[in-house]
């Protein structure tokens, strides 16, 4: 069989029916890897990325390398029957080679969307033959989100909290979250205002973009405490000791899967962060 990217309903649902109740899948992608475990189907995945760290058993599955840096041999090592992949899962190099390898790839679509959220958690539920389990979780997660909606759309405009997330210091230089990532839709999803606009992506910031941006709070990555900047290490930087937030010593950290992947706990996470920065319970 040629590798197969499934991406209409139809097509996937010929591949479930035709496909073994046993195969063993290749998960690419922390969500994908989330979305297994919580369906059941955790059983048939016999091999990961590094970037599916949850839940904690899938820390004894083999690791074939970073989502986005892949190589063919690592793939094809692992003699998976089918993969399911998130959609960035490269290198593009690495896509090509495995088009030639009889091996279905399931790519899932890109999106952050509740709507998009629910869709992934179907389609890997046909795909892995937990149609039912995969219901039963995307109707959980959809209350999940829509509670969350529930609370951000609570927050008056004018008491929105301004929230800066950054993904790094090193060597005192600021990158944050601009429009159209992750960090942005957590943000936004929690009822809080992303407060750098204007940028597209992750982008270094000047001195002068933070003074404008005036966060109220620092969002950040929870990376394990031997791997954070203090809170005195992240405010001597000057420009975001003058914030509002480094004023008040204003920093929430998250645990990224969690916070970021956009999987199963996505609900849990946005009302988690609103909660946080609101004072609810």
């Amino acid at each position: 069989m040629k590798r197969v990217l499934l991406t209409s309903s139809l097509a996937l649902a010929l591949f479930a029916s035709a496909a073994s109740a046993q195969d063993r899948i290749l998960s690419l992608g922390s969500s994908t890897t989330e979305i297994l475990f919580a369906i059941g189907a955790g059983d048939k995945v016999v091999a990961r990325d590094s970037t599916s760290t949850y839940p904690a058993e899938v820390e004894s599955l083999p690791d074939i390398g970073y989502l986005r840096a892949l190589s063919p041999e690592g793939v094809l090592s692992v003699n998976a029957d089918m993969i399911i992949a998130e959609h960035d899962a490269g290198p593009v190099e690495t896509i090509d080679v495995l088009k030639a390898a009889s091996i279905p790839w399931i790519s899932l679509p890109a999106g952050w969307s509740a709507e998009q959220i629910v869709a992934n958690i179907r389609t890997v539920g046909e795909a892995s033959h937990h149609v039912a389990e995969a219901e039963a979780l995307a109707t959980e997660v959809e209350a999940q989100l829509a509670a969350a909606a529930t609370a951000a759309a609570s927050v008056p405009a004018t008491a929105r909290k301004r929230v800066m997330f950054i993904i790094s210091t090193q060597g005192g230089r600021v990158m944050a979250a601009g429009q159209n990532t992750g960090g942005d839709t957590i943000i936004g999803m929690a009822g809080a205002v992303n407060a750098i606009q204007g940028v597209d992506g992750y982008k270094p910031l000047t001195d002068e973009a933070i003074a404008t941006a005036a966060p109220d709070v620092i969002l950040m990555m929870d990376r394990g405490h031997d791997l954070d900047a203090a809170n005195s290490d992240l405010f001597a930087i000057a420009p975001l000791a003058a914030t509002p937030a480094g004023q008040n010593q204003a920093v929430i950290r998250m645990d990224g899967a969690y916070l970021l992947g956009f999987g199963p706990r996505a609900g849990a996470a946005a009302l988690e962060l609103h909660n946080t920065l609101y004072g609810g319970n």
